[in-house]
């Protein structure tokens, strides 16, 4: 299954469905927040709200992080998370960094539901999780058919320099 998730060309088509439409869902959430008044402290301190009872929402473990981390520093996450949507979004449109991409928007989808909330957040994992699986061939129509073909040959000339440049340092 993962050989033809990551081989096939129809595959690949889907998957740029797949991930144009995860990308677009996170630029317009991000950029709604951007240009909007978008305030984190209201969602944690809701969070921290389903953190008691006898089958907590919240577990006392993220509880602890929004109350000590997350909270008194809402700051930093009233910038972090519409730009992190915003920038997710457009990474997964065009295809540029897209592991890398998918990977921060599970981090995302992780921390709503991680807080108490479902909404739209466990099918996204799922077509996430499809995204990763796939590898390369999630991105193979966008911007990293070009991009990580150049990079990893910049990457071979760094490390292979580095390690010709030693070898003559030893002999």
């Amino acid at each position: 299954m993962l050989r033809f998730l990551q081989n096939n060309l129809v595959v690949a088509y889907i998957l740029t469905i797949i991930r144009i439409y995860l990308g677009w869902q996170w630029a317009v959430a991000g950029w709604e927040k951007i240009t909007g008044s978008f305030d984190a402290s209201g969602f944690l301190k809701g969070a921290l709200t389903k953190a008691s009872g006898e089958h907590p929402a919240v577990q006392p473990w993220w509880s602890t992080f929004l109350e000590q981390l997350a909270l008194p520093h809402v700051e930093w996450f009233n910038v972090l998370v519409p730009w992190g949507e915003f920038l997710v979004g457009i990474g997964l449109i065009l295809g540029v960094c897209t592991t890398f991409s998918v990977f921060v928007a599970l981090l995302l989808n992780f921390s709503y539901m991680f807080s108490g909330t479902t909404s739209t957040n466990p099918q996204m994992i799922l077509m996430e999780f499809i995204l990763l699986a796939a590898a390369f061939n999630s991105s193979k129509i966008g911007l990293d058919r070009v991009l990580v073909p150049y990079a990893r040959n910049v990457w071979e000339k760094v490390v292979f320099r580095k390690r010709s440049t030693v070898s003559v340092e030893r002999t």
